[in-house]
């Protein structure tokens, strides 16, 4: 029988390989520790947390709550263990670190179709292969993933906001493009003089969050990351003078407010984040302030006085392939469909959006070796919605994404309160994968 093989004992590695192993297929999980540590793990075992202990809020109604629950549907190792190894965290679902690596690492070890190999992969092998080695995958392998994807994003990285676009105050917006060209491709927030001014004493002033040690630039020579210029945070840009905004991201040139008819003194653009438009990504600003700092500053830009922030701004050092033209919605490589990827080196943000997406690598190379037809679960789920952004095509710039409320179609009645629109939105999102496992059953 032939034996699958996943790279890496992470959070997606070890979704994967249980989900191939379940099904009665022997699998070989690779892992490098401890032989072998990158510069952010320190424990032995697997399924290490490496920043927070918290997998996030557990209601329904929430989109990591929601997503815990269609992994549960799924059968996912990672939530019962992170359940069994909880610690007191008001709402959230929080764990013992170290009981939960150790939970996650003897259920692998002790699972009959489950070979763990504790060494450096440096190559990706022959046959199917789920290759989930994070964000911090090692020199050697970076390289080979590199030139399989035909570049690899590796840098010093700043990403800029996601809003929704029902957050917006559509009184002080306007869409289109500069000089009329692309017709209404973009939403313009119009400043005064006024405004902008505060916005400058404020975005300058306002407070960074700290970098770890294995987020800093490697000195020269190196050649596991570096720098990436094109992606200078908004508020470095700012402390360079009053101006500078003006004349880079927030330049009003080619313009016109259809409110005043003039142009505006500044603008803040912003562009589709996904094919349906219920995201926005705020153009050019890339940002490695504090998550507050970024909604108390950004809300004075007009028009997102209100705005609900799906993703803030982050600035770190990040590897990820360029997923949406690369991958399959069932994480398949599109040029060679027996190379699956899963974990954070997709794209997707965050430990439990990291552990799913190993799900559905495990499932699809499970139904790849047996010929059956991909397992791909419709975009109304939140793991669906995910698995669908990151191999969208239209997407452009593409930067991380974890689970929000902004990847599914708006609640289809009128609520004031955003938690009932989020509870009609999930008992949706439930009820379409039942539906779709009650006709499409995982090989498992």
């Amino acid at each position: 029988m032939n034996r699958l093989k996943v790279i890496g004992a992470g959070l997606a590695g070890c979704e994967a390989a249980w989900q191939i192993a379940n099904a009665g297929f022997d699998v070989d999980l690779y892992e490098m520790k401890p032989q072998k540590f990158s510069p952010a793990h320190k424990y032995g075992g697997f399924a290490e947390l490496v920043c927070s202990n918290s997998f996030k809020a557990a209601r329904i109604n929430s989109a990591s709550g929601l997503l815990k629950e269609e992994m549960r549907r799924l059968g996912s190792l990672i939530i019962p263990c992170a359940e069994q190894t909880a610690v007191p965290a008001g709402g959230a679902l929080a764990v013992d670190r170290q009981r939960f690596s150790d939970l996650v690492t003897e259920k692998i070890r002790s699972h009959t179709h489950i070979t763990v190999h504790e060494e450096e992969v440096t190559d990706i092998p022959d046959g199917i292969v789920i290759i989930a080695t994070g964000p911090l995958t090692s020199a050697a392998l970076s390289k080979k993933i590199s030139g399989l994807c035909g570049g690899y994003l590796s840098f010093f990285d700043a990403a800029a906001p996601i809003v929704t676009f029902d957050s917006l105050n559509k009184d002080r917006i306007f869409f289109g493009a500069r000089y009329n060209k692309g017709g209404a491709d973009y939403i313009n927030c119009p400043f005064t003089k006024e405004e902008y001014l505060k916005f400058y004493n404020e975005i300058v002033n306002a407070e960074s969050a700290p970098l770890h040690d294995f987020d800093l630039p490697k000195s020269k020579g190196t050649d596991d990351f570096a720098v990436y210029e094109g992606c200078m945070p908004i508020e470095v840009l700012a402390k360079r003078g009053e101006e500078t905004m003006r004349y880079g991201a927030m330049k009003p040139v080619g313009l016109n407010d259809p409110v005043t008819g003039r142009r505006p003194y500044a603008v803040v653009q912003l562009r589709k984040e996904n094919s349906t438009g219920t995201m926005y990504n705020i153009v050019g600003f890339q940002t490695n302030l504090k998550f507050g700092e970024q909604k108390r500053v950004f809300s004075l830009i007009p028009g997102l006085e209100n705005a609900e922030f799906v993703r803030f701004g982050v600035m770190h050092r990040n590897s990820f392939i360029n997923s949406p033209k690369l991958l399959n919605a069932d994480f398949s490589m599109r040029k060679n469909g027996s190379i699956f990827f899963g974990g954070q080196i997709t794209g997707v943000e965050g430990y439990i959006e990291s552990a799913a997406s190993g799900i559905l690598a495990g499932i699809n190379a499970v139904h790849r070796i047996k010929g059956a037809e991909s397992f791909i679960l419709p975009p109304d789920t939140m793991l669906g919605a995910l698995s669908h952004y990151i191999s969208d095509e239209t997407v452009e710039n593409f930067q991380p994404m974890g689970a929000n409320m902004g990847l599914l179609p708006p609640c289809p009645i009128r609520l004031k309160d955003k938690q009932d629109r989020y509870a009609v939105v999930a008992e949706a999102a439930l009820r379409s994968l039942d539906a779709y496992l009650n006709s499409n059953l995982p090989i498992i």
